[in-house]
């Protein structure tokens, strides 16, 4: 069997890119109500680009951590199509992607 890790990290290659998720929406995916520890699970992420955890944001839109930096996350986004002001998505109902 997996780890919690694991498992959230397998969630992560569902969202597809210019779309974005949330710790909540990924925790309630594994039948779990721990977004903190689906947060530490993707900081210890370890292939941060081919495993995309910079997809993963607030559940209010807001960007939350990334490991390389806010600024990378903010990059990485805006190079799939997704818009970014002041550290929160851009019409983040429309982009949102529930991985449950």
């Amino acid at each position: 069997m997996s780890s919690f890790r694991e498992r959230c990290l397998e969630k992560l290659t569902l969202i597809p890119k210019g779309r974005v998720s949330t710790y909540k929406s990924i925790a309630h995916s594994l039948h779990s109500k721990a977004y903190r520890a689906v947060g530490s699970a993707i900081g210890k992420n370890p292939n941060p680009i081919i495993v995309p955890c910079h997809r993963v944001v607030n559940s209010d839109g807001s960007l939350g951590g990334y490991a390389k930096g806010k600024e990378k996350k903010i990059q990485l986004l805006q190079e799939e199509g997704v818009q970014v002001e002041n550290d929160k998505i851009v019409d983040f109902e429309n982009i949102f992607f529930d991985v449950t």
